[in-house]
């Protein structure tokens, strides 16, 4: 498991990735092999786990916050003629964040209770 000092520069980093790939040109969008949902999906899933990796015990706020930034990064797309906001982009943004915070307050949880165990044996 990733430890919460190596994984906020990463989350960090991962987020302005995420907000240069949505806020610049079309043009400088990455292409992938998969489709554009998944790719958004994805995205928010691994920043989602990092954010949650790195800042366990805020995992509520993290969750909250990536909602909340989701929202506000498609709804800043309205400032750039080559881009579009829409509602179904962000619910795939906020499904993908959900889903890596889950997974990252799971592995969390799986951590704790090993490391719990590990402390009680003689």
């Amino acid at each position: 498991m990733i430890s919460s000092k190596f994984a906020r520069p990463i989350a960090w980093l991962l987020l302005a990735a995420i907000i240069f790939v949505t806020l610049s040109p079309i043009g400088l969008r990455p292409h992938t092999v998969t489709s554009v949902n998944l790719d958004r999906a994805l995205a928010y899933v691994l920043v989602g786990f990092m954010f949650a990796t790195a800042y366990p015990r805020h995992w509520i706020a993290v969750a909250f916050l990536l909602v909340a930034g989701a929202l506000a990064i498609e709804y800043l797309q309205y400032l750039s003629p080559t881009r579009h906001a829409r509602l179904h982009d962000a619910a795939m943004k906020i499904l993908g964040a959900s889903l890596g915070v889950s997974i990252g307050c799971l592995l969390n949880k799986i951590r704790i209770a090993k490391s719990a165990a590990n402390l009680s044996r003689p």
